[in-house]
């Protein structure tokens, strides 16, 4: 399988994500199958902001395949704290490891160092952007519960304008047929509307939503968000939005016997509870899950890269052509303009914002 770098789910083709997929679930049935199967490879950690999870499901994933780490969990402790480039650091790393993870704040941070780098690079979360590897935990977790991606109502509760595993999710959704996404948040979390577009142009239905009421009992599968406070300017932005939309055990009396309800964790307020206990949610098992996907999309980057990559060489851009202000390219001056043609025009290829 030729793949170099994970960056977004949707760069895979069908065939190669049903690999992942059948790999994925082999792991799941004969994990001490692959104990030793990367036996002498390093893998590089680099996050840039905080994360339990995805972090350690990562390192758990490459210590179970036979490999090593190395890495940090706060760029305050890396030379990034003196002023290193992305471009430098990734650079650095591909001299030591042979396969690197990226998490950072900044929209479209791990394309751009997999212009720079010569070994794979796996995105673990880019700003509000993307987040692949949650939408393959994800999609592991549907599989195994449904059995199927086509013809569900699939809801989806709390933060869309901000929550990249609900931008993730929506896009590789737009892959499959007859689904009903309703989309439950308040008029300023809504989701942004070129994700909107990618599901209405594929054959798929998006009903927007205020209340979780007004649709619970239709749902297949409910996916629920935190309002997350990291990516509001201020306390009182982020205090106006949070406790509306709670899954209490009321709602769940008036949902299907057979719903699975998801969430990517960590949830704060937004799940009573009481709820926890249900068996209906799933959100432990999808952590799991979480693990071995990881396992498998490591291990299919290493075996598709034995070698360390040939890095291209890229002109200084002449002027600014993003307007997004989280854009990759506005924190890091000397990435290339490197844009997409779609149907509504021009967009910037780290951070998939219109170029206007």
């Amino acid at each position: 399988m030729n793949i170099k770098h994970m960056i977004d789910f949707n760069d895979l083709s069908p065939e190669q994500w049903n690999e992942i997929y059948t790999l994925a679930k082999d792991i799941v049935k004969c994990p001490a199958r692959y104990s030793a199967a990367l036996r002498g490879k390093v893998m590089a950690t680099l996050f840039y902001e905080p994360s339990i999870r995805t972090q350690m499901s990562f390192q758990t994933a490459m210590l179970r395949l036979g490999g090593s780490l190395i890495g940090f969990s706060d760029p305050k402790s890396s030379s990034v704290s003196k002023g290193e480039t992305l471009r430098d650091t990734i650079k650095i790393i591909s001299n030591y490891a042979d396969i690197a993870v990226i998490r950072n704040p900044i929209e479209g941070a791990a394309y751009a160092a997999s212009l720079y780098s010569r070994i794979p690079v796996i995105n673990a979360g880019d700003g509000g952007h993307l987040h692949p590897t949650q939408t393959m935990t994800d999609m592991l977790t549907i599989g195994r519960e449904k059995g199927r991606f086509e013809g569900m109502s699939i809801g989806l509760c709390g933060d869309l304008a901000n929550g990249r595993t609900v931008h993730s999710l929506l896009k590789a959704f737009s892959r499959f047929k007859n689904n009903t996404f309703y989309l439950i948040s308040t008029q300023s979390l809504r989701l942004p509307d070129y994700f909107k577009k990618i599901i209405a142009e594929s054959d798929n239905k998006i009903i927007e939503l205020n209340s979780l009421d007004e649709c619970i009992s239709e749902l297949d599968i409910l996916y629920m968000t935190r309002i997350q406070r990291e990516r509001f300017a201020s306390i009182e932005e982020y205090e106006a939005q949070s406790g509306i939309f709670v899954l209490t055990a009321d709602k769940m009396s008036r949902a299907k016997k057979d719903l699975t309800v998801m969430h990517p964790l960590p949830k704060v307020d937004e799940i009573d509870p009481d709820v926890d206990d249900d068996e209906r949610c799933r959100f432990f098992a999808q952590a799991e899950n979480g693990l071995y996907v990881r396992m498998a999309l490591i291990l299919t980057l290493c075996e598709s890269n034995p070698f360390k990559l040939t890095a291209q060489k890229y002109e200084l851009p002449k002027e600014r052509f993003c307007k997004n202000p989280r854009c990759i390219s506005n924190h890091e001056r000397y990435l290339p303009k490197l844009t997409k043609t779609t149907s509504d025009g021009e967009i910037c290829a780290y951070c998939e914002n219109l170029i206007k």
